[in-house]
């Protein structure tokens, strides 16, 4: 027998059906479950650009939601307002007993969630949340001495040791999909231009929103999980799985994706599928970190190291946004971020470990431009990659280990592919010469059409002396 006749669903980072944990927890708690999903004015307000790729993915996959429960006889509400009022204000117009989310751990969406749930405990409903972003979050992985760890082996050991196919395990959504309901009061459907926004050109990279498009990038990386250890540092390969901007939005389970590597490392013992799932931990990792130690969303994990104080020549921090720094594995990666949206893991590593160590640029600065650029942009993750490159977080590379540009360019894109596909300016570059086009003798900058400071800049600073200047900076702030 159901115990509450109505609920309201509230979709968010989720958006999807299968494997939903909350919209599972709806279904089984009610007779009848309405489904909405607020294009949130406070978000939307504040954004610089009225092209931003992130809320054209999400208008895509709200569309494709709405159409799956429409043909599973519900209907998805969408509302374009501030999800604070509009929350609440359907709800009780809907007589719902209680409304259904899944968590969200960013402190603003924190802050947001209990206004919500304030105002809706005033109208004598609930307001009820399920983890789903997650495989285990908070507390659910401590130490022994019950505290959260803050170096990721042991973390991921504890993990590991814990995790089991109940944890795994897919919310059976389809058994219930019968209880969703229609309302007849609010149809409208939101163009793009509804809210405010205007398709953005994407660029190289293709990023369909919805969990479809979400299920063929899954369905393409399977065969090449195998392979992702040996081929995830190559940004010219093909080894990255592509999926990061949907797991952001929730358009597929991770659940799904943990599942599918851990069966494959205890059935093949393999390395590959080891390795992602390794990556899979450090998001847990990583929202386990926000969670416990909040004030990192501002300042240095390591609270000594906020005493460093960094030149932040801003003519500097321009060249790195805008690809002209004279390192072309950095400059590369730049414009692919810029023109894409997206940028490898490994070059997101060596582009940060290049404007702290090298521009000695506060990471804030470059956690903020990735936060504005990046498709997948998520606040746990990029905070905590910011913090490793810089040496300011937890289990963070230490810092004096630090990225030579070249180094890198040359072990991770030996041929030049990347470099290539981002600076044309440099395609007559040999595959020696490229990574350090300065080197070239000053004929063979005539013969190659790459003329330094002419057709490519010379670099902006010098990594050794650059290197020197970072020692002493950490070396400062050290008790």
């Amino acid at each position: 027998m159901n115990s509450v006749d109505a609920v309201l669903m509230w979709f968010r980072r989720d958006l999807r059906c299968a494997d939903n944990a909350a919209l599972y927890a709806a279904l089984t708690a009610a007779g009848r479950v309405y489904c909405v999903f607020v294009f949130d004015a406070d978000i939307l307000d504040e954004l610089p650009s009225r092209t931003d790729r992130r809320v054209e993915f999400i208008w895509q996959s709200v569309t494709e939601l709405g159409r799956e429960l429409a043909a599973r006889g519900g209907q998805l509400v969408v509302l374009h307002d501030s999800a604070r009022t509009a929350v609440p204000r359907l709800a009780a117009a809907l007589g719902v007993r209680a409304v259904y989310a899944n968590h969200d751990y960013e402190p603003a969406a924190g802050s947001r969630d209990a206004a919500v749930a304030a105002t809706l405990a005033r109208a004598d409903i609930e307001f009820l949340t399920r983890k789903d972003q997650v495989i285990f979050e908070k507390d659910e992985v401590l130490t022994q001495g019950g505290t959260p760890y803050s170096v990721f082996t042991p973390y991921k050991n504890a993990w590991l040791k814990k995790l089991s196919p109940f944890f795994l395990k897919a919310y059976p959504v389809e058994r219930h999909i019968g209880r969703l309901a229609k309302t007849t009061e609010y149809g409208k459907s939101y163009a793009l231009a509804d809210i405010g926004f205007k398709p953005a050109d994407i660029g190289a990279l293709d990023i369909a929103g919805g969990a479809t498009a979400a299920q063929q990038l899954f369905a393409d990386f399977l065969p090449r999980m195998v392979d992702y250890r040996d081929s995830r540092d190559y940004p010219a390969r093909k080894g990255p799985s592509r999926l990061s901007v949907h797991l952001r939005f929730g358009t597929i389970s991770i659940r799904e994706l943990a599942r599918a590597a851990w069966r494959q490392v205890q059935a093949k013992k393999d390395a590959g599928a080891a390795t992602w799932l390794s990556e899979l931990i450090w998001r847990d990792f990583y929202f386990m970190i926000l969670h416990h130690h909040p004030r990192v969303a501002t300042r240095a994990f390591k609270p000594a190291y906020d005493a460093i104080r960094w030149p932040n020549d801003p003519l500097l921090f321009d060249a790195w946004c805008a690809g002209r720094t004279g390192y072309p594995i950095v400059d590369a990666a730049m414009r692919q971020l810029n023109q894409t949206g997206y940028m490898h893991n490994r070059l997101r590593m060596i582009t940060a470990s290049f404007l702290v160590k090298d521009l000695h640029i506060d990471w804030r600065w470059g956690e903020k431009y990735f936060a504005r650029h990046l498709n997948d942009f998520d606040l746990a993750a990029n905070n905590g990659g910011w913090q490793w490159a810089a040496s300011t977080g937890c289990d963070a590379q230490p810092y004096f280990r630090i990225f030579n540009p070249v180094t890198q360019s040359r072990k991770f894109d030996p041929d030049g592919t990347f470099i290539r596909s981002y600076l044309p300016e440099l395609a007559r570059c040999d595959a020696k010469a490229i990574h350090a086009p300065w080197l070239m003798s000053a004929d063979a900058q005539r013969k190659t059409g790459v003329v330094i400071d002419r057709d490519y800049p010379a670099p902006i600073v010098d990594h050794a002396a650059a290197r020197a200047q970072t020692l002493a900076l950490f070396k400062s702030a050290l008790p």
